[in-house]
């Protein structure tokens, strides 16, 4: 047995700026401070934007920044971003954990009006209309949103990657369609790191999940300090959680000091048990897989 590293990314402290609310995570920058890719949009100078590049033009939602394997595929992450952010950034980050036989998918939203920030056009899974647990929802979005993660699901299962070697991961919108999706997959995934989110559509569940998901592994970590995404409401979708799947395999973790954002730095702590048919290496190679990594978050037969 051995762990699958890096997943769990840790937080940084920071209080967004600036009249309209992202989500991405990232710190806020004078525009003129800000490295941005090439081709990229930006404010006109002295301006402030999102470091995620709000402003710049996000391919289709199928032309996803991806790390490949070195070795042949037999596993994937697909990873999905928070409001107005791409996929660009996470997938730096796991191209600094990735292992050899795994892919890292991490799939831009599509440019939307958001309601939450004043019908700004960002990158945006589904449009928000308030961050509160009795908030309205984009009903209609939240489903789109995530028959297109479905929809590149099976691309991969299609591809030769079984379903219970997909983990699906996110950070918060993307952690909230991730959870959303996973729980209405017709397919059993072998986990789901849910990072600083919520459950959308709550209400619905657990009437509204598939049986597969009985027995889904799932990691959620949430700042104790988050104002965007209190904490409290990471605790009441842990307890909604727990109602659709086997109450075990959900580990709720918060940390303390913690706000609605993330750092370069990637934990050595992995996700929570999950079926031996996770992400194992192929049998002829399992005797080279590496020790588990330290913490409590070790994924069996994940290497």
């Amino acid at each position: 047995m051995a762990g699958f590293p890096g997943l769990e990314r840790k937080f940084r402290r920071g209080r967004p700026r600036g009249k309209s609310v992202c989500l991405c995570g990232r710190k806020r920058r004078i525009a003129g401070e800000v490295s941005k890719p090439p081709g990229s949009g930006g404010p006109s100078g002295g301006a402030l934007q999102c470091m995620c590049g709000n402003t710049m033009s996000v391919p289709l939602l199928t032309d996803a920044a991806t790390v490949s394997g070195v070795e042949r595929e037999t596993a994937a992450v697909i990873f999905l971003h928070g409001l107005g952010d791409t996929g660009h950034s996470w997938a730096d980050a796991l191209s600094t954990i990735r292992l050899p036989h795994v892919k890292y998918i991490c799939p831009h939203a599509p440019r939307i009006p958001v309601t939450l920030n004043m019908k700004m056009v960002m990158p945006s899974w589904f449009d928000l209309m308030g961050l509160s647990p009795d908030a309205p929802e984009d009903e209609a979005g939240i489903k789109k949103a995530a028959e297109n993660i479905k929809a590149l699901i099976e691309h991969e299962i299609k591809n030769g990657i079984p379903a219970n070697r997909i983990v699906l991961g996110g950070f918060s919108q993307g952690g909230a369609l991730s959870l959303y999706t996973a729980l209405t997959c017709p397919h059993p995934l072998a986990g789901i790191v849910a990072l600083s989110c919520w459950l959308p559509l709550h209400r619905a569940f657990p009437q509204a999940a598939n049986g597969s998901a009985k027995d889904l592994a799932i990691l959620q970590c949430h700042g104790e300090l988050d104002p965007m995404v209190p904490v409290r409401f990471g605790a009441l979708t842990a307890e909604k959680l727990r109602s659709v799947v086997t109450p075990a395999r959900v580990q709720f973790k918060t940390y303390p000091g913690v706000m609605h954002s993330s750092c370069p730095q990637v934990s050595s702590e992995g996700l929570p048990p999950t079926p031996t048919s996770s992400l194992p290496l192929p049998p002829a190679r399992a005797s080279h897989s590496p020790p588990s990594p330290p913490g409590d978050g070790s994924c069996e037969g994940v290497s």
